[in-house]
């Protein structure tokens, strides 16, 4: 777990690729590639579990998907009246 204030080391990703296809194809260890760049092997072996479930690195988008359509208030508005007098009529002592 990353501490307050602490500098995250940017590692370009030509470099996580290199490293990834060392492990996979020369089958070295995830200590030895930590070492040659510079990383923690457990970053290493992150990188190789990332590239085998994506297919590669850098390809899934971060972040919350931007809807297309905008939000319709009126529309939301006009449902949610209803439905609070459709609430009255089916409990009218609960406000």
């Amino acid at each position: 777990m990353a501490s307050k204030g602490q500098k995250f080391k940017k590692v370009p990703l030509e470099t996580k690729l290199k490293a990834v296809r060392e492990r996979l194809e020369e089958g070295k260890n995830f200590t030895s590639l930590g070492k040659k760049y510079g990383v923690s092997p457990e970053t290493v072996k992150t990188w190789a579990r990332i590239f085998k479930r994506d297919g590669g690195l850098g390809i899934r988008k971060r972040g919350k998907a931007k809807k297309d359509e905008p939000v319709d208030y009126k529309e939301r508005y006009e449902i949610l009246k209803k439905y609070q007098e459709y609430l009255r009529e089916v409990d009218p002592e609960k406000k």
